[in-house]
């Protein structure tokens, strides 16, 4: 009969050992991260062969698992946290950020409910309030920390369902009902898959989902969409919410949120505005501008998570209407009544979304505003700005590259185009072998989309260890990698 390990938490002298080592990792891979490729040389199933088929009967030594970790895990991690990382969202677990997951995951809070740990609420409603001033809000707009903008923008939505008068959606629901009308919802067709998503989990409906015309900078068409909005009235049906961007995902155009919420006012729609990453540009002065006419928006989403240094996962959902989320979300069953939310003396965040548990999100962030403050924060965020300028000069000024959308933020959109090449299957092949080569080179990595069905390449500038030298050793790159295809010749 196989011997029964010993019960109880592992031994507090060797956790302590090897929280020592685990610090000391950290702020070596942090101090090096030029010493892995970025993007990961793994072939799919490689990790999962060299794992066991089965989890082990008996204890493990911690000095086998790191082992495992070094040796089977590291080498198919593609690093998010690298400097050169240009791919999708720059984004970056800083110093301060990565102590508060360490503390978060110590204390292993579940902030449902006030009661379940008061500062995990209260420090929740001040990092808000704080991070609702720096972005130049109002204090009529209040919030609540999600895990991501797929999860907020989703609050916003069933936000405005539950605002929409006599139709009694949270109750009676959406099915089988003869005297439901078809609800509709209005994006661009530059708006992240996210809000199409919550359109589909809240019974809406894709085929309810109408997406409006971008001009040529990729910015909803204001006449557009109030043209939809008036023809789906007179067929019939509902129009109920509207998503404009600040920073949409390809090119990070900014939508006319001032006219789009006239829009929205004169057909009594719910305005989200989608900042996930670029709402945090409001924080330099001088940038605040991106975030005009958002006082007259319902619900705005910022991500920390993106481009404030805060790791995953942290995003900041606002609205001016927590009433009308809580309506929409709140249920109190007998066990998790208590005399504070009886006497409605607290919040309870879980009344303000889908989760019930929920983590103690707010410490990390609280940590990184206060270690780099506000000046700081806003400091970083220019100068990654400034890196994308620069780097988009340098496309502006070649003759075998062009820039596919203007740089409000600092991402840059650009493509090869070689003199008397324009087929865009050519380019499009051109492109991404070129992409492909870059980041076989395991210094930088980038990623893709399409513009107008044009394949475009893309470098997003958001790590905070991100310097001029790693921008420019990506261009670098990138011209090296067109001068070696015979194609380009």
């Amino acid at each position: 009969m196989a011997e029964i390990p010993p019960l109880g938490e592992m031994n507090l002298d060797d956790f302590r050992r090897t929280g020592h080592q685990l610090i000391d990792w950290v702020a070596a891979y942090l101090a090096h991260p030029e010493a892995c490729p970025v993007l990961s040389r793994s072939r799919p199933g490689e990790i999962k062969a060299q794992l066991p088929d089965a989890p082990p009967a008996g204890p493990e030594s911690m000095d086998d698992i790191l082992a495992d970790f070094e040796n089977i895990i590291m080498p198919g991690i593609t690093h998010w946290n690298h400097p050169g990382f240009f791919a999708y969202f720059g984004i970056t677990g800083s110093a301060p950020g990565i102590l508060g997951e360490l503390l978060t995951a110590a204390l292993d809070v579940n902030a449902m409910l006030w009661r379940t740990s008061p500062a995990a609420t209260e420090l929740e409603e001040t990092v808000l309030d704080w991070f609702r001033q720096m972005l130049g809000l109002s204090a009529a707009w209040d919030g609540v920390m999600t895990d991501g903008a797929s999860a907020s923008s989703l609050i916003a939505m069933a936000a405005a369902r539950q605002s929409l008068p006599n139709l009694h959606i949270r109750v009676k629901g959406l099915a089988g009902r003869a005297d439901m009308p078809r609800l509709r919802v209005y994006i661009s067709d530059q708006t992240h898959s996210s809000v199409e998503k919550a359109a589909i989990t809240l019974g809406v409906g894709q085929e309810n989902v109408v997406k409006i015309e971008s001009d040529e900078a990729f910015q909803m068409k204001p006449a557009a969409l109030e043209t939809a909005v008036s023809a789906d009235l007179a067929a019939g049906y509902r129009p109920f919410f509207v998503c404009a961007t600040v920073g949409t995902t390809s090119s990070t155009s900014i939508d006319p949120v001032p006219a789009v919420a006239a829009i929205a006012r004169k057909f009594n729609l719910w305005l989200h505005v989608d900042g996930a990453y670029g709402g945090a540009a409001a924080i330099v002065p001088e940038k605040r501008y991106v975030l005009a006419g958002v006082e007259q928006a319902d619900s705005l989403v910022v991500n920390p998570h993106k481009w404030l240094f805060t790791p995953l996962d942290l995003s900041t959902f606002f609205t001016r209407h927590p009433d009308i989320v809580r309506r929409a979300f709140s249920l109190l069953p007998e066990y998790l009544r208590s005399a504070e939310t009886d006497a409605r003396a607290v919040k309870d965040y879980m009344d303000y979304g889908v989760q019930l548990g929920r983590r103690f999100r707010a410490l990390k962030l609280w940590m990184v505003i206060r270690t780099y403050g506000v000046d700081g924060l806003a400091a970083r965020l220019t100068e990654h700005m400034r890196l994308a300028r620069q780097f988009a000069g340098w496309v502006d000024d070649s003759a075998e590259f062009e820039r596919m959308a203007p740089v409000p933020f600092s991402v840059v959109c650009f493509r090869a185009h070689p003199a008397g090449m324009d087929d865009e299957a050519a380019l499009e092949r051109l492109n991404h072998k070129l992409i492909e080569a870059v980041n076989a080179t395991g210094e930088v990595f980038m990623s893709h989309t399409k513009l107008r069905g044009r394949y475009t390449v893309r470098l997003a500038i958001g790590n905070i260890r991100t310097e001029a030298a790693h921008v420019k050793r990506a261009w670098e790159l990138c011209r090296a990698a067109l001068q070696s295809m015979p194609e380009a010749e």
